[in-house]
């Protein structure tokens, strides 16, 4: 990859082939080792390393966190076969951005924790974040636009969320499905955060992995972490819930 590779559209996502030929890179660091890690995320869980000079195998990209690496900076994140994720600044592909098909749901990760058992969605939390990751996009919807609990009522399944508010919601959410503090949010749950007067949520679409809408730009819905919501926008993590809509 050269230096500047940005974000595809989402449609050109959704166009990739998942069953085209792995793409080699090649691990371009100052030295060191490069992390492997467990989602396209600075703050997920490191599961490896690869050597500066390796030859890898890329069978999927993804948008992430925003890297500054050897390459520039670029929020593409490479997958490797059976390992996990690498930021794309530390990859020589030959090419400024995407060289491989976009990484699908199942790439995400196990959404058996997702508790639904005594919760009757119109999606399962596995169909939740395959919407999510397919409506994924940097252009400017109207619907998203300051809507992030609306959002997650289309990933559920609903027309609509049921609440006037991120805030509302998770005040409302029963006690039995809520996690309030706890940063290990499961795939496919909910994340509540504390900003201005209606507060923000966000669908966990990967380990340390969010979706949400405006954190790139007004309405747009893109991946982040509950790290860069904190940062950026000053939000306050209130915890995580079971999808909960009272439908």
């Amino acid at each position: 990859m050269l230096a500047g590779a940005g974000l595809a559209l989402a449609s050109v996502l959704l166009l990739a082939s998942p069953a085209a030929a792995a793409v080699n890179g090649t691990v371009r660091t100052s030295g060191i080792a490069l992390n492997v890690r467990s989602a396209p995320s600075t703050s997920a869980s490191i599961v490896g390393t690869v050597a500066n000079g390796a030859t890898i195998s890329i069978d999927c990209q993804i948008t992430g966190t925003t890297v500054t690496g050897y390459y520039g900076t670029s929020s593409l994140w490479d997958h490797i076969a059976g390992k996990g994720y690498v930021s794309d600044t530390y990859v020589y592909t030959g090419s400024n951005g995407w060289v491989a098909p976009a990484c699908d749901a199942g790439d995400g990760g196990d959404t058996s924790e997702c508790d639904v058992s005594t919760i009757h969605n119109p999606r399962t939390c596995a169909e939740a974040v395959t919407w999510a990751n397919q409506h994924i996009t940097t252009n400017y919807v109207a619907d998203y636009y300051q809507r992030c609990d609306h959002i997650m009522g289309l990933a559920y399944g609903y027309s609509a969320s049921g609440f006037a508010s991120a805030k509302v919601h998770w005040e409302s959410t029963p006690s039995q499905y809520k996690h309030p503090g706890d940063r290990d949010a499961p795939v496919g749950t909910l994340v509540f955060f504390t900003t201005g007067q209606y507060g923000h949520v966000a669908i966990v679409t990967a380990p340390g992995q969010l979706a949400s809408n405006d954190i790139h730009g007004n309405g747009t819905f893109t991946y982040t972490t509950i790290a860069e919501l904190e940062q950026r926008w000053g939000a306050g993590y209130l915890g995580w819930t079971n999808p909960w809509f009272n439908h």
